[in-house]
């Protein structure tokens, strides 16, 4: 059963199905969005991006990018088969992948496509372009961020922003991240921090933990500005 789900035609299938799911249901919500200045700022440049939000919200992850921003998106998305499904779900909704393990990113030696997804990603933040990354994902540990988006934030010298997502009513899938399904009509929040940014000088591995725990409080926040 698990070879079939992960065959190509079964996987483009439910890729589409999801992905249609998933836009009726971001269209009917009613969203509640922080206004922050500084992140406004960053979206009227019109300038290079890095997003990043917790692999259980990636659900929501389309809201997230403002409609009137003319660059388009690209998500980092693992070669894994589930990466394969999620990729092709998030390419019809609007967030073409670039494929690799954020994990090995700025190894040179990674087996996952760490190096060729830097590669890529760096190329396209130099076209002032935009590029979202789920930091604990493909398989956690949930809510931690490592060294990888810091590392993008200074080799491109790109500012990185931190969205916190939430949906009410919502479904809580049985998976590693717990994952937010949202229902049509639910009510959905925004919440943002930053712009950021990486120095030379900055220890990649300090950043990722502030970085990581200011991503969980946003996100905490945007689930109590639903209650």
């Amino acid at each position: 059963m698990k070879s079939l789900l992960r065959s190509g035609p079964v996987q483009t299938a439910l890729a589409f199905l999801l992905a249609g799911y998933l836009g009726l249901v971001l269209r009917t919500m009613r969203w509640t969005k922080a206004e922050l200045p500084r992140a406004e700022q960053v979206w009227d440049s019109d300038g290079p991006v890095i997003v990043c939000f917790w692999h259980s919200r990636i659900a929501l992850s389309p809201a997230c990018w403002p409609l009137g921003r003319a660059q388009e998106p690209r998500a980092l998305i693992s070669q894994s088969a589930d990466g394969e499904f999620i990729a092709r779900a998030m390419t019809w909704l609007g967030f073409p992948a670039i494929r690799g393990s954020k994990r090995n990113v700025g190894k040179p030696r990674a087996d996952k496509g760490g190096a060729q997804a830097l590669r890529a990603m760096l190329h396209w933040l130099k076209g002032h372009h935009g590029v979202a990354i789920t930091p604990d994902g493909p398989r956690g540990p949930a809510e931690v961020m490592g060294e990888g988006p810091p590392l993008l934030a200074r080799l491109s010298g790109a500012p990185l922003l931190l969205v916190g997502l939430a949906a009410r009513p919502c479904i809580r899938l049985p998976s590693w991240d717990k994952a937010v399904l949202p229902l049509p009509f639910s009510r959905g929040a925004i919440v943002w921090d930053g712009p950021f940014e990486a120095s030379r000088t900055s220890d990649p591995a300090a950043l990722g933990r502030d970085w990581g725990g200011r991503l969980t409080a946003a996100t905490e926040a945007a689930e109590a500005a639903l209650r």
